[in-house]
């Protein structure tokens, strides 16, 4: 699914249903995170208008997706918890290139992103089917959409920039060290990845 090499393991859905709290509250900082990310290519890339224009509709998405999180949050009694530090992003961002020069960095933020998206939507995927409560299936199935069209946007900014071939010998790298990163994770279920 979306390219991804490695799928989740399917007890993660059991493991995430018996800390809804913590899985709402890692989302709901997954979302601001991307806001937040988006907000800092606009800022690193302001020249690459094309870019800006696709990305201002998807800094409001995230930021609403942020609010529903809050929402359900709110819905069923809990409260937002601390930011934790997300040791699936830490790892992606070993990979990204460091120094040279600053087109390669932008590949590789781009990608970095595409990355995470497609996950999201994977795990997103994954609890719309086997959540068991009926609300979150339909809570999680329509954000599964989303994050597909953002996972395939930043893909598609990739290759308005860049030589298709070179993303695709860069995408190739980024899954293969994404299928050994969550081959060394531990499987959590109050983490989103």
């Amino acid at each position: 699914m979306l390219g991804l090499k490695l799928a989740t393991d399917p007890r993660w859905v059991n493991l995430a249903e018996k800390s809804i709290e913590e899985i709402l509250t890692d989302h709901a900082y997954c979302e601001q995170k991307a806001t937040s990310s988006n907000i800092a290519l606009i800022q690193l890339y302001p020249e690459k208008q094309w870019m800006v224009d696709k990305l201002v509709p998807v800094v409001q998405e995230e930021w609403m997706h942020f609010k529903l999180v809050l929402d359900e949050l709110k819905k069923r009694g809990m409260q937002l918890g601390p930011q934790r530090k997300d040791a699936y992003v830490a790892a992606l961002q070993d990979f990204t290139q460091k120094g040279g020069r600053k087109e390669e960095r932008f590949l590789d933020r781009l990608l970095m992103n595409a990355l995470i998206e497609a996950r999201s939507c994977e795990r997103f995927r994954l609890l719309s089917l086997y959540i068991s409560d009926d609300s979150l299936r339909d809570f999680y199935h329509k954000l599964m959409v989303a994050e597909a069209t953002h996972y395939r946007l930043f893909l598609d900014i990739a290759e308005k920039y860049f030589d298709k071939e070179k993303v695709q010998e860069r995408w190739t790298q980024w899954l293969e060290y994404e299928t050994n990163v969550m081959k060394n994770m531990e499987l959590r279920g109050d983490r989103m990845h």
